[in-house]
This record gives C-alpha cells, sequence and structure tokens, in this order.
C-alpha cells in the first residue's frame, strides 16, 4: 500500500540563515496515528507547517494522497487539515454556524447531517447553538476539531492536542483520536505529554535540531531501546557499591540504602541470578526488590540527549 504522506529531503532555511529543518525524508502510512516528538524548537510546527501550505520549504516534495502539495496545491489542501496549538475561533458565532463556514471555506456544498455527525462525534451538539466565547478552553479545543474535520480531510495534523486540557478530557480526546482512526483518518500528532503517544501512536519520529533522527515502530521501539532495571532495596545501607559485584556495573542510590541494576530485558542471560547468589555470598542482604520497564519518555530523552 502506497503511503497517504509522503515527505522528500525537505529542507527549510530562513532569511536570517536559521535551518530549521534538515533534509527531512518521512512517509506516513494511511490509517495510522503517528506521533511526532521532539523538544521546544526541534522543528516539528515548521514541519506541519511546511506540509499544511503555510509556510514554503526551501528544497524538496510533499504529496498528500497522490497530490503535490506546491503543483496541485488545492487538490492536496482538501486531504489536508489543522488543528492548531493556539486556540483560534469566531468567538462571536454559534458552534454550527462556525463550523459550517469551515467547510464552506473549501467549495464543500451544506450536508447538515454530516455537520450534526461531527458535533455529535466530539460532544458538541448540545452546545450547538451557544456563541463560541461561552465555551470552556476544552470546548473550544473541540470545536476546532469540528472545524477541521467539516471538509471531510483524510489527513489530520493535531498540533499539541490536549495541552491545558484536564486529565479526563485527555482521555476523551485520546478516544476521539482512535475512532477518527477507525473512520480512516490518519492522524499525525505532536505532543508533550510522551504518555499520550505511548497511548496511542502506532508509530514515533524523533525530531532534534531541524534533523528526523528516529521513525519506528513504537512496539519495536520500546523493545530496541527500552532497557530493565532492577532495584533492590537494602537491609543496611551501604557507603560504596562493593568490589565484588563491580561486574554488574550497579549504581548506589537513596542514601545508599538503594542498588540498582540496569540490564537487557531480552537478552538470554540479564545476570540476576547470579548477582543475587553473590551479593548472599558477601552478606549484603535486601528486603525488597522490583523491576521497572524504562518508557517511551526516557528513551525519547535519551535520544535527544546524545544529539546534544
Amino acid at each position: 500500500m502506497s503511503p497517504i504522506l509522503s515527505i522528500s529531503n525537505v529542507s527549510k532555511t530562513y532569511s536570517s540563515g536559521l535551518q530549521a529543518l534538515k533534509r527531512v525524508d518521512l512517509e506516513i502510512n494511511r490509517g495510522e496515528i503517528f506521533a511526532l516528538l521532539g523538544p521546544n524548537g526541534a522543528g516539528k510546527s515548521t514541519l506541519i507547517n511546511i506540509v499544511c501550505g503555510i509556510v514554503t520549504p526551501s528544497t524538496g516534495k510533499i504529496v498528500a494522497d497522490g497530490h503535490d502539495i506546491q503543483k496541485d496545491y488545492r487538490q492536496a489542501r482538501f486531504k489536508i487539515a489543522l488543528v492548531p496549538q493556539e486556540l483560534a475561533t469566531d468567538a462571536f458565532e454559534t458552534v454550527t454556524t462556525s463550523v459550517r463556514l469551515s467547510r464552506g471555506l473549501f467549495g464543500r456544498p451544506v450536508e447538515p447531517a454530516l455537520i450534526e455527525k461531527v458535533l455529535r462525534s466530539l460532544t458538541l451538539w448540545e452546545k450547538r447553538n451557544d456563541k463560541i466565547m461561552t465555551l470552556s478552553g476544552g470546548m473550544k479545543r473541540r470545536v476546532m476539531i469540528a472545524k477541521a474535520l467539516a471538509h471531510e480531510p483524510k489527513i489530520l495534523f493535531l498540533d499539541e492536542p490536549t495541552a491545558g486540557v484536564d486529565v479526563e478530557l485527555r482521555k476523551d480526546m485520546w478516544n476521539l483520536v482512535r475512532q477518527l482512526r477507525d473512520e480512516g483518518v490518519t492522524i499525525i500528532l505532536t505532543t508533550h505529554y510522551i504518555e499520550e503517544a505511548e497511548e496511542m501512536a502506532d508509530r514515533v519520529g524523533v525530531i532534534s535540531k531541524g534533523e528526523l533522527i528516529l521513525v519506528e515502530e513504537k512496539t519495536a521501539l520500546m523493545q530496541k531501546l527500552g532497557k530493565k532495571q532492577l532495584t533492590l532495596q537494602l537491609q543496611e545501607p551501604l557507603n560504596a557499591v562493593p568490589p565484588e559485584l563491580a561486574d554488574w556495573n550497579l549504581e548506589l542510590k537513596g542514601d545508599g540504602s538503594v542498588l540498582e541494576y540496569t540490564y537487557d530485558g531480552k537478552a538470554e542471560r540479564t545476570g540476576i541470578p547470579s548477582l543475587l547468589r553473590r551479593m548472599t555470598d558477601i552478606g549484603v542482604a535486601f528486603k525488597d526488590l522490583n523491576t521497572h520497564q524504562s518508557s517511551l519518555e526516557d528513551i525519547f530523552v535519551s535520544l535527544v540527549s546524545e544529539r546534544k
């Protein structure tokens, strides 16, 4: 199956000399949820704005569902929708009017049934006659998504979709994103909430200093780069790691009362049984132990730190 979005050799250098993007190559699969992660200033928004036609690339080519975004701009634009991070709404319009106007901007015919479906899916139907200025921040963000969906795009960009949203509403938004994916919409989201990517994404891309440094299936990424840690709560604190335990490269934490052992969870031999036997042999006793799998946040921080 051909990708729904193909980004080839895309770079952006501004007149000031700032190179915001350095040759990005990326293909987004049809019907997937793709999370783009990166620190502030990494180039996430620049890349999104280029794909959405807001910023002109210095080099490269982008094809959206078979349409070149520069040579066939109008058709490509029909395929794409963007929900920006900033709340920008028609404050004095009603919810229904605002969404209907957004659809009209793309020359789509009036379809009250479709508008109703979109509003109901976003729990906005009861608010359809309310002026947007009277809505809460979370509801305004839902209106922005409704406006983006009004022209029936195939590719939806969500830039920090749950920024400033409470935990309960955030989970509702996650469910909505999954629902949209199930209906055939391809989702590309940027987020500062690592657990958001970990919860929803099929694949993850990490961008740092304008370079796309990694693209990987989320599960494969965590299996490949995620480490496991064994934490041992000691019965008596230590001043230092005993030299007899040097082979395990242990870290002493918690005022000497915790030993931490990092190992490859996929390895055939983790070294844990021999470590515990050796500790018993030298009289280092522990009262509790637990293991911890590295999270996507741990992996992200590690990858970005390597680029500094």
